[in-house]
């Protein structure tokens, strides 16, 4: 099943492309990523324009990219943007505008995974949910959540983190939430906050979105 179009992609992320190509997935990975997928090269620790080459050798429909990568042909299918991280939300804040699926947030100091989880058993039984993969849950991992949402889904489920004061809201306004929960405020990440009351009102910033 088709998941984003070449035309689509380039739309919402204002890249160029290389090529036509159709996407089944969306991955970040290049050790799980599945013959299909649009391969997205973040640069974290390490930087994934080094595994784009292993990414369309697998069978990824085509990179994600800011530059046409070392060992990779300039006709290879491509997506070339300014940012990769920017285009990554871009892809997400579209899969957003275009969905009809009611989109729940969840945070929270403890319980966030066991919560979405409980809430994907729940839904699935109401419709096609999709939710977060394992803590999915910052500046990467909601924007990839969202650009991963099927067609079909009815209802999906967001994990929304934070290690730092001012996170949350940018997440939880680019996934445009539907209902918000916070499951507990409990004194985890205070080398970056005042207070256990600064902990909950970053975690109350989930309801801007």
């Amino acid at each position: 099943m088709m998941l984003w179009s070449s035309s689509d992609a380039a739309k919402a992320t204002g890249g160029r492309l290389t090529r036509n190509w159709t996407a089944s997935g969306v991955s970040i990975d290049s050790r799980t990523l599945q013959p299909g997928d649009l391969f997205v090269a973040l640069k974290d620790a390490r930087d994934g324009h080094d595994f784009v080459a292993r990414a369309l050798e697998k069978g990824a429909a085509a990179a994600l990219v800011n530059r046409v990568p070392h060992g990779v042909s300039p006709d290879a299918p491509l997506l070339i943007v300014p940012e990769v991280q920017r285009a990554l939300e871009g892809l997400g804040a579209a899969a957003r505008a275009r969905t009809g699926a009611k989109v729940v947030g969840v945070t929270g100091s403890a319980g966030k995974t066991s919560t979405k989880e409980m809430l994907r058993a729940i839904l699935s039984g109401q419709g096609p949910t999709h939710a977060a993969e394992a803590s999915y849950n910052n500046h990467w991992g909601v924007p990839l959540t969202l650009a991963r949402m099927p067609a079909d889904a009815r209802f999906t489920v967001i994990e929304i983190g934070m290690n730092h004061p001012g996170e949350i809201a940018p997440l939880a306004r680019l996934a445009r939430l539907d209902v918000a929960l916070v499951t507990t405020v409990a004194p985890a990440h205070l080398e970056a906050f005042d207070s256990v009351a600064g902990i909950a009102h970053e975690k109350a910033s989930i309801f801007d979105g």
